[in-house]
């Protein structure tokens, strides 16, 4: 929408790169899935080992927005480094399961010194590259796993209508309240790691 509205809240020049990079990425990140799935003797493992990695990397991502304001970003224009990143992004986002937002805001706040609602922005572009390339890959590899098409449906509706009210809900408040709320969902993240590593463990 923020396309087709010709809003520049999504740098082209160096997102378009990331995207490219994070879609390689997805591919990669799938395939060190499989394998890390094919290596352990019980999916419970699996789940641990992607629970404590999401929870440390969330804890670091926490760390560095409560003190992002002290910390000195860049400014990357360099493209095959955009894809580098890009690729580092994707492989995380697509083994972790978790799309890969929040990584994705501190990785832009640091490397493009973007405020939260722009790197917000060019996180869902950079998204949207990364998991159609990794959909279409389970299509291409005839890996889809079973789901209940209600569901889906229903989650797909639910993303849409979220989106449309985040969206609206960003206009009317500031970057300050933006990163509060980031915050306190990377706290929830941080707990629900937690939970599901115990659980997994036990």
């Amino acid at each position: 929408k923020s396309l087709f509205k010709k809003e520049k809240s999504v740098n082209l020049s160096t997102g378009t790169p990331l995207a490219v990079g994070a879609a390689l990425g997805g591919i990669l990140g799938k395939e060190l899935f499989t394998f890390v799935k094919e290596s352990v003797s019980a999916p419970e493992t699996l789940g641990t080992i992607q629970a404590i990695a999401l929870g440390i990397i969330t804890v670091g991502t926490l760390i560095y927005t409560v003190n992002k304001n002290k910390i000195h970003t860049h400014n990357v224009r360099n493209k095959p480094m955009c894809v580098i990143i890009g690729l580092s992004l994707g492989v995380m986002s697509s083994f972790l399961g978790i799309c890969g937002g929040p990584i994705n805001l501190v990785v832009l706040f640091f490397c493009f010194s973007m405020e939260t609602k722009t790197a917000a922005a060019n996180s869902l572009y950079i998204i949207f590259f990364s998991q159609l390339a990794n959909l279409i890959t389970y299509f291409v590899t005839d890996s889809v796993p079973e789901f209940n098409p209600v569901a889906l449906v229903l989650m797909i509706c639910g993303g849409i209508g979220g989106g449309i009210i985040g969206r609206a809900l960003n206009k009317k408040i500031n970057s300050s309240a933006v990163d509060k709320l980031f915050i306190g969902l990377m706290s929830v993240i941080i707990l629900i790691c937690i939970y599901n590593a115990v659980k997994n463990f036990i």
